[in-house]
C-alpha cells in the first residue's frame, strides 16, 4: 500500500515509523516547513517529522499552503492509495482528501467525539480527565467529524503530565494506526458514525490560558500546571517577570491566594482553597531549574505574593 504522510510534532514520528517498520511504502511525509529559530532568527528548524522521515531516507514535502492547487497536484502525482495525518496542523482540503482512492485516516488523541481539536491532550488534563485514548477515523472535511474505525482508551494518571502523556498517546496511536490498518486488510472495519451531540471541542490553546488564576481552588491550579509541562509551561507573574512552574502537587495547607507560604527544595503557594507545591521553575529568558536554586538566587522569597 502506497501511503502519504502529513505530520509535524514529535507525536506523529511513532506512526511515520510504524508505517514504515510494518514495510509499508511511503511515498511522501507532508509536514511544515522550517521555521526560523535562535536569538537572531537565524536558524532553521525543521520538524520532528522532517528529521525522522530524512533518516529513513523518506521524500519531504514542506508546503506553505497544503490547500493550493499546486500542492494538491503535487500529491496526485504521488499516486498514494491512502493518506494518514498524525497532528498535521492544518485542516485538509476536500480536494486533498480525495487523493487516495482508499481516503485518509487520522490518528486523534481523544476519545472522539469527546475533544475534537488541536490540544485534546492538554485539555484532556485541564479538565481533571480520568481516561483518554486514540481513535483512528475516516476525514472529512469537518474538524475531527469523520466516522471512527478504531479506539483505544488509556487512563490518565493523578500526577501525570501534557508532556508524559503525549509521549504515551504517541505511541499508542502508532499501534492503534498499524491495528486499525491491519484489520481494514484481513477483514474490513465498518466505519461507525460519531454522536455529534456528544461532541466536546479542544481548540488550540491561547497565549490568555497559559497563565495561572491563584483565585481557583489548588486542584484546578495544579492540573494547569500539569497540563502545560513541558509546553508551553503555565506561567505567573512573580516580581513583575515572568515565572513558570512545574512538578507540582497539591497541598492541604493554606494561605492568600498566590501568596508564598514557604520556600526551600519546593515552593508552597496559596489558592483559592489549599495550596500547591512545586519544586521546578523557569525564570524569563532562563533554563527550568530547580526551586532551591531560584531560591538560593534571590529570585523569590517568603511573602511574596504572585499574580
Amino acid at each position: 500500500m502506497r501511503v502519504l504522510f502529513f505530520g509535524t510534532p514529535d507525536f506523529a514520528v511513532p506512526s511515520l515509523r510504524a508505517l514504515v517498520g510494518e514495510g509499508f511504502e511511503v511515498v511522501g511525509v507532508v509536514t511544515r516547513p522550517d521555521r526560523p529559530t535562535g536569538r537572531h532568527r537565524s536558524h532553521a528548524s525543521p520538524s520532528a517529522v522532517k528529521v525522522a522521515a530524512l533518516a529513513e531516507d523518506l521524500p519531504v514535502l514542506q508546503p506553505e499552503r497544503p490547500a493550493s492547487p499546486e500542492f494538491v497536484a503535487q500529491a496526485r502525482a504521488l499516486a498514494p492509495d491512502l493518506s494518514i495525518v498524525a497532528a498535521y496542523g492544518h485542516i485538509l482540503s476536500q480536494a486533498l482528501l480525495d487523493v487516495p482512492p482508499q481516503g485518509s485516516l487520522n490518528v486523534h488523541a481523544s476519545l472522539l467525539p469527546a475533544l475534537r481539536g488541536a490540544a485534546p491532550i492538554q485539555r484532556a488534563i485541564l479538565q481533571g480527565l480520568t481516561e483518554s485514548g486514540i481513535t483512528i477515523m475516516r476525514m472529512e472535511a469537518g474538524m475531527d467529524t469523520g466516522p471512527i474505525l478504531y479506539q483505544v482508551a488509556t487512563p490518565i494518571a493523578p500526577d501525570e503530565t501534557g508532556g508524559e502523556l503525549a509521549v504515551r498517546l504517541a505511541e499508542l496511536g502508532a499501534e492503534a494506526l498499524i491495528e486499525a490498518l491491519t484489520l481494514m486488510e484481513e477483514t474490513g472495519l465498518e466505519p461507525r458514525p460519531q454522536d455529534h451531540a456528544r461532541a466536546t471541542l479542544a481548540p488550540k490553546l491561547k497565549r490568555e490560558e497559559e497563565r495561572l488564576d491563584w483565585s481557583c481552588p489548588a486542584e484546578v491550579v495544579a492540573r494547569k500546571i500539569r497540563a502545560f509541562d513541558p509546553r508551553p509551561g503555565a506561567w505567573t507573574w512573580c516580581r513583575g517577570k515572568e515565572l513558570k512552574l512545574y512538578g507540582v502537587r497539591v497541598s492541604p495547607e493554606a494561605g492568600a491566594p498566590g501568596r508564598v507560604l514557604a520556600a526551600g527544595d519546593s515552593l508552597l503557594v496559596g489558592c483559592a482553597t489549599g495550596a500547591v507545591e512545586v519544586s521546578e521553575v523557569q525564570p524569563a529568558g532562563r533554563a527550568r531549574m530547580a526551586a532551591r536554586a531560584f531560591l538560593n538566587g534571590r529570585g523569590i522569597a517568603v511573602g511574596d505574593v504572585l499574580s
